[in-house]
């Protein structure tokens, strides 16, 4: 082969020499490595107790609400927002407050609008969540003005 050849290729090789050499120095040892040898994905045994010490945000469990917020837990679990952990519209646990005792409660249409808006694409889970049309449907006026959203069926008009 002619030299125009061999001269990328080198260029290509040292590359990758010069890439796997600085993994070497840069990638800690306990990288990607699990109990039962090579782990995929993005875990580093050494930093495990930084995230054992780390406070979790999220509770992921509307369940969490019930003893204080009985009555609207109730409601909500006979509705279709059933599925929806209080957290997707309330934020977080963690800064639940205990005074003042309600969080911060974003009643804007974006909010609701985030899955009540309409989607084109009818292969999502979405496509079966009953849409509004927001520049119809009174624009202008939160959605929590006429609708609760703890018993969203139409015969739970505020």
């Amino acid at each position: 082969m002619k030299n125009h050849v061999f001269r990328p290729l080198a260029i290509i090789v040292a590359l990758v020499v010069l890439i796997l050499v600085a993994r070497l120095f840069i990638v800690p040892k306990d990288f990607g490595v699990g109990e039962r040898g090579y782990m995929y994905g993005w875990h580093r045994a050494g930093n495990e107790n930084e995230w054992k010490a780390f406070p979790v945000k999220y509770n992921f469990s509307s369940g969490y609400c019930k003893d204080c917020h009985g009555d609207n837990y109730e409601g909500l679990m006979k509705s279709p927002h059933a599925i929806i952990p209080c957290e997707d519209c309330h934020g977080p646990v963690r800064d639940h407050p205990s005074d003042p005792p309600k969080l911060a409660i974003d009643t804007s249409r974006a909010q609701c609008l985030r899955c009540h808006s309409p989607l084109p694409y009818p292969s999502s889970g979405r496509a079966e969540i009953r849409g509004v049309d927001p520049e119809a449907h009174n624009p202008g006026v939160e959605c929590s003005s006429c609708h609760n959203p703890h018993k969203p069926a139409l015969e739970s008009m505020r």
